[in-house]
């Protein structure tokens, strides 16, 4: 069976955090995030680069060549990291 066949036949997978499947979400550029997180783009690519769920397709590329690599970021995935970058205060200070 090749591999669009596989994926197919396979069953998405749920995301608890929303409920959905990540073939189905939404799926932001890093420019997109950038301008609403108000951030470079440079800045959400470094982010999201190697985070688990990000979308990316071509070319990391080595040291001397010039990287050409897309980045998709579900909806979740975005969420996920706003999370765990957003600065909780303790309301008794």
């Amino acid at each position: 069976m090749g591999a669009l066949e596989a994926m197919k036949q396979a069953t998405p997978r749920i995301d608890p955090e929303t409920g959905g499947s990540p073939l189905t979400e939404r799926h932001y550029t890093p420019g997109e995030l950038a301008e609403m997180w108000n951030v470079s783009a440079d800045t959400i690519r470094r982010l999201f680069e190697r985070e688990p769920g990000v979308l990316a397709i071509g070319d990391h590329g080595s040291g001397h060549k010039r990287r050409h690599l897309t980045l998709r970021i579900p909806e979740s995935v975005a969420q996920r990291v706003h999370r765990r970058l957003s600065v909780v205060r303790d309301s008794r200070q």
